[in-house]
């Protein structure tokens, strides 16, 4: 039986995580959730290029796209409605939780 010995994403995988290893970085990879992980790095990367990337663009220089990936990073938590959590901000959800955390009484 003939059969590829690597995937283009095996290799991929492979190189990567041996260059980390190299740089001195503990990779974390190989545990319970990394497809989760993966799925939600990679939306989170998707609204970032679709929501300031490719719109406010042209850039002028590293220092530019890193100042406003700032705003940006403030805004996506400030301001920005997320459907997911009633069209509320992710700041404000974090603060009704612990409001609603901090009302129960411990029994006992």
């Amino acid at each position: 039986m003939l059969h590829r010995l690597l995937e283009p994403a095996q290799y991929t995988s492979f190189a990567f995580t041996s260059r980390l290893v190299e740089a001195g970085v503990d990779a974390s990879v190989g545990t319970v959730g990394d497809a989760y992980d993966n799925a939600l790095a990679e939306s989170q990367i998707g609204l970032y290029k679709t929501e300031l990337i490719r719109p406010e663009g042209p850039w002028r220089g590293l220092e530019h796209v890193e100042i406003e990936t700032l705003n940006w990073v403030d805004w996506f938590n400030h301001d920005r409605p997320h459907e997911s959590v009633q069209d509320l901000p992710p700041v404000t959800v974090e603060q009704i939780h612990y409001a609603a955390r901090n009302e129960l009484t411990p029994t006992g």
